[in-house]
């Protein structure tokens, strides 16, 4: 899977959880998902289990840390696919 790919499979999961409509809209690598989206650290545990879920991946915690934005939790698919 591309970016992109993985990009608009994120989305849907995502979306339940942003506080900021407008950063959602034009959601880029570089959107943080506290500090643009406005989404809690709660939420973002239910991202990473629904992100699991999706992809069918395990997340570890080292890399759960770093999922803080879109280009991290990008490399962090793409990484945990490829070693499926």
């Amino acid at each position: 899977m591309n970016n992109e790919e993985i990009l608009e499979k994120l989305k849907p999961i995502v979306k339940p959880f942003v506080k900021n409509e407008e950063a959602f809209a034009n959601l880029t690598e570089d959107t943080d998902f506290i500090a643009d989206l406005q989404i809690n650290s709660a939420n973002l545990v239910d991202i990473v289990l629904d992100t699991e879920e999706a992809f069918d991946i395990e997340i570890d915690t080292a890399s759960m840390e770093k999922m803080v934005s879109i280009k991290a939790t990008l490399e962090i698919i793409k990484t945990k696919l490829a070693a499926k």
